[in-house]
């Protein structure tokens, strides 16, 4: 081994790295500063943004020992990681690590990759030069001119040099040895697709020989926001010096200018600045030959009767946790794509960023204060696959039940001890403290910022405890977040003094209920992750928005998460894979698929969903009157919002118009609408919510959201189709021991008595269904039915069959009837349900079907129950009113209005990589196709698709999908919900198909 084994030493984290400092970037006096743009600094020289030399090796041990000196093999993109460039391969593993649990030791096979640069640089006397990494994976060893220049670890943090003493002017070489794994990699176990390499920019800053090296902002309001206090700390490499300061009003005039080594003021007045408004001042800060530029905001974060307040107004975050990820570009995150996650949160009422879960790019939180959204910054430390190292396993068949729960306690017990290990052992206490270090001091200036996060489900214990001291310390204007300290070591008792808030993952409302109700509780309640987005799912967003809105001491949350994590797979096919589609092991499949959109930024129905319980504005009916609410916390309807509103006939409008109201935050106010009187129609009042004000990243005219009212719903609305056929001749009927074939000289009915099921209806002599209309249990599970999928499974509902235990017919002037017992069975498994159906074939061309179902009590409850078409495949289009036209769910409909609306199949698209239950439509009163449509006795839902749900239950990835041959129409009394259980809460009683006993009645019209 050519390298020192730093890497594999927990008290060895940087060798000559700088100082972690403030993020900021010097211009030249004659230049105007835009950190935003410092590639334009005359002292910023980029180095990335092009291909270096490059040779990968399978372990670092097969690093040569004259690898300065020899020619590199290939190239590689700075910055990139590089899996993405078809060297190594993906890998993608949530909790356990992907390498065997021995701390400080790695792989003896650790592969590496080294970086060699050529740059021509002008080195100037009485200057220092300072190499800037903002993001390697997982550790570096720099040399310069083939003599080293330091070594630094923290993938998502800078890890910065001084080289002046090593370069020369001319052309330089630069190499970097980046190796896969470091002693660092256990604290970096986040759940993501593992990769590797230089993935952020490298640059040189030129400084003075005596530069500013940091400073820390810092703001105050007075009780009433009447004044504000600024003033900066600075910190020079050298001697103090003196510093021009000069601080301008957001609206660009002077406010004051200042020489000292220091700076402070008080502003009368102040604009404050907000996610809804977010104002920015902006100082420049001028030494030497540098100038510097910080915007500022100025705004208050305070706790108050365990309420979390910004400006004395009690918040609540809609908020997301956001990884760095990109199909192609894996980690390596430009502006651009961030702006585009940025401008879709925006667009979609999101207002909160947790870094999930390490630093991002230092421009990032710049971003954010200008765009206007609160950030928790997030320590790069998760350490979770501790948590999995070896428990030890009872003997299940000699243990009473009583002692059964007690080894069970003792098995968590000694789960938690396991996971608590980094958080506890002294040799990673100064490895803890120096990534908090890192986050907190490179971001301080940032008023986006207002709660420090020490890291991500890595234990509690010492190590943490002296983290959170230090920021309390360092930073007393901001809260400090750490979920992991809910989990209690059995050898020590957590100190949670400087803890801000109480928080946890995926609690059902449940505890939001017994938490925010409980008078001893004192802190504010933070769901850091919540209402897991893992395809279809978020069936629970409304939920939880309304158990936040009933309690101050809850202050949001934060969904997991932003983004799908799919890279495209090796092939050049364009496709995307999960977790084991690149040969890698250990991995947990398709979880990395647990995104608002998609790899490719494409909105999921979850975002959708979330966007409208989102919405700054609610409306209902009270009495006789539209009662609206402002949620928002600092902003006048009037100045941000026209409501357009429409009161809707059976799906026509019938008046229409534009309200401008005056409503402040947070309060409630009538809207001057008279209702109509009701003439027999479905009636709904919709209003949609347009943004009429510029705001960062939503245009004018964007719309916010909207209500839809039920004002009256006495009728359901009828398709409207031609007058009801008669029929030239009365049916006749036959029968066998097998069927009972009824017919007349327009309509085809044969039935078969031993499934008790339609197997054959014609028209004019063309077949209308091409399978056996049957009754239907099943579907496609979705992620979050993992674990009932299981149960379904175990009563037999994934292969579940009709038989007949009874047939009756008889025959009326205009009517054959059918009565039949029947169930719902499954080979091995006992009776799922046992149903009497009433057939009722009308020679006018109408089947009417009612159902009094019955389902044993001990079973789990039913995925959905109706019926199942096998339509022709010409059948590509219907018409429905509904909730659409995005698919919906009993516990997912928010984002949809009830209307008409039309699917065509023809532009269809399987929304999920991984196929599963979609597309259907909840509280649907008619569908209708070419050949036929269906109305039932009360709301009902459907789906209409080219697969059957078995298909898309056992195929893994949606390209792998194969047609029907037939168009599949779902029809169900009931489906049930969707909730969030991939990780959260079960589905809620509410939303599930769990009766015992149920009626239904479907209407068919050929």
């Amino acid at each position: 081994m050519i390298l020192p084994q730093y890497f594999e030493t927990p008290e060895i984290l940087q060798i000559n790295r700088q100082p972690h400092h403030a993020y900021f970037v010097p211009f030249a006096l004659c230049q105007t500063p835009n950190q935003l743009l410092r590639e334009t600094s005359q002292f910023f020289t980029a180095l990335s943004g092009q291909n270096w030399d490059f040779t990968y090796y399978d372990s670092v041990q097969d690093l040569p020992d004259d690898f300065l000196t020899i020619p590199l093999n290939t190239q590689i993109l700075v910055p990139s990681n590089w899996q993405t460039q078809g060297i190594d391969q993906h890998h993608y593993t949530n909790i356990n690590y992907p390498f065997p649990f021995d701390p400080p030791f790695v792989p003896k096979n650790n592969p590496c990759g080294h970086y060699r640069h050529h740059f021509d640089l002008d080195v100037k006397t009485n200057k220092r030069y300072l190499l800037n990494f903002e993001g390697v994976d997982s550790c570096l060893f720099v040399y310069l001119n083939q003599q080293f220049v330091g070594y630094g670890q923290i993938s998502h943090s800078t890890n910065e040099f001084d080289i002046t003493d090593h370069l020369k002017s001319g052309v330089n070489q630069l190499d970097v040895i980046v190796l896969k794994w470091c002693v660092g990699s256990y604290l970096e176990d986040q759940d993501k697709f593992r990769m590797s390499g230089i993935f952020r920019d490298v640059y040189l800053l030129e400084r003075d020989a005596n530069y500013l090296q940091d400073f820390f902002i810092k703001t105050d309001l007075n009780d009433d926001f009447s004044q504000a206090t600024l003033s900066v700390e600075t910190q020079f490499s050298g001697e103090e010096q003196a510093i021009e300061f000069v601080l301008y009003h957001p609206y660009g005039k002077e406010i004051v200018r200042q020489h000292s080594t220091a700076f402070s003021i008080i502003l009368d007045t102040p604009l404050l600045w907000n996610v809804e408004n977010p104002q920015l001042y902006r100082l420049t800060i001028q030494v030497g030959n540098e100038i510097i530029e910080q915007k500022i905001g100025f705004r208050k974060i305070s706790v108050e009767n365990a309420a979390l307040k910004i400006n004395g107004q009690a918040i609540k975050f809609k908020g997301v946790n956001r990884h760095d990820s990109d199909p192609k570009t894996g980690y390596a995150i430009s502006k651009e794509q961030a702006l585009e996650d940025l401008t879709l949160m925006k667009q979609h009422n999101i207002n909160a960023i947790r870094t999930a879960h390490y630093p991002n790019s230092p421009w990032f939180s710049e971003l954010c204060d200008l765009y206007g959204f609160y950030l928790i910054a997030e320590s790069d430390i998760e350490s979770h696959g501790a948590s999995l190292v070896y428990v030890e396993t009872p003997e299940q068949s000699i243990l009473l039940n009583d002692a059964r729960i007690n080894h069970d306690e003792k098995m968590r017990q000694q789960a938690i001890d396991n996971f608590c290990y980094f958080a506890r052992a002294p040799e990673y206490k100064s490895a803890i403290l120096d990534r908090t270090f890192a986050n907190i001091e490179r971001d301080k200036n940032r008023t986006s910022v207002v709660i420090w996060s020490l890291g991500n489900e890595s234990g509690y214990g010492e190590n943490f405890e002296a983290a959170a001291a230090w920021i309390k310390q360092r930073d007393a204007s901001r809260l400090v977040h750490y979920e992991s300290s809910i989990y209690q070591h059995s050898q020590h008792q957590n100190d949670l003094s400087n803890l801000d808030f109480y928080s946890e993952m995926y609690p059902c409302t449940e505890s939001l209920d017994r938490y925010c109700t409980d008078p001893n509780t004192s802190k504010p309640y933070i769901l850091c992750e919540y209402t897991h987005a893992m395809g279809n799912s978020n069936g629970d967003a409304e939920d939880y928005w309304q158990t936040f809105n009933k309690y101050e001491k809850s202050c949001g949350g934060f969904v997991w998460e932003w983004c799908d994590h799919a890279p495209y797979l090796p092939d050049n096919s364009g496709r995307v894979g999960y977790g084991g589609d690149f040969g890698d092991f250990p991995n947990d499949g398709n979880f990395c698929m647990d995104g608002l959109v998609s790899q490719d930024r494409l909105p999921h129905t979850n975002l959708l969903e979330l966007k409208n319980v989102n919405r700054p504005i609610r409306a209902q009916l009270v009495g006789n009157q539209i009662e609206i609410t402002n949620y928002w916390d600092f902003t006048n309807l009037q100045d941000m919002v026209c409501i357009r509103f429409a009161f809707v006939a059976n799906g026509e409008i019938i008046h229409q118009g534009e309200l401008k109201i005056d409503c402040a935050p947070k309060q409630t106010v009538s809207l001057p609408l008279d209702l109509p009187k009701y003439d027999g129609r479905f009636l709904t009042l919709d209003l949609d919510y347009i943004n009429i004000q510029t705001q960062p990243l939503v245009d004018v005219h964007h719309s916010l959201g909207f209500d839809q009212i039920v004002v009256y719903s006495n009728d359901l609305v009828s398709p409207k189709i031609p007058e009801k056929l008669t029929a030239l001749a009365p049916f006749n009927v036959s029968e066998n021991s097998n069927n009972i074939v009824i017919q007349n000289d327009i309509y085809f009915y044969q039935f078969d008595k031993n499934s008790g099921i339609f197997t054959e209806i014609h028209k004019h002599g063309q077949a209308i269904i091409e399978q056996p209309l049957n009754f239907n249990i099943w579907r496609a599970p979705t992620d979050n039915d993992r674990l009932i999928r299981e149960q379904w499974q175990n009563a037999g509902y994934h292969i579940a069959y009709t038989r007949a235990y009874k047939i009756s017919w008889q025959q009326t002037e205009s009517a054959v009837i059918i009565e039949a017992d029947l169930g719902i069975v499954a080979t091995a498994k006992s009776r799922i349900l046992t149903l009497h159906v009433r057939y009722q074939i009308n020679a006018d061309g109408e089947l009417s079907i009612e159902i009094d179902a019955n389902r044993p009590a001990h079973l789990p409850y039913l995925p959905r129950f109706g019926l199942r078409f096998f339509l022709p495949k010409t059948q590509r289009k219907a018409q429905y009113f509904g909730y659409g036209d995005a698919e919906s769910y009993i516990d997912k409909h928010h984002l949809a209005k009830l209307g008409n609306y039309q699917i065509d199949l023809s532009v269809y698209k399987v929304p999920y990589v991984k196929p599963q239950e979609n597309n259907s439509h909840y509280g649907t009163h008619f569908v209708a196709l070419e050949e036929l449509s269906i109305t039932a006795d009360a709301p009902f839902s459907f789906s209409f698709l080219p697969y059957t749900q078995e298909e898309m239950t056992q195929k893994s990835h949606c390209y792998d999908l194969t047609e029907c041959n037939s168009t599949v129409l779902c029809v169900d009394y009931k489906m049930s919900g969707i909730g969030s259980n991939s990780c959260g809460p079960t589905l809620k009683s509410l939303y599930r198909l769990s009766e015992t006993e149920f009626h239904c009645g479907f209407h068919i019209r050929f």
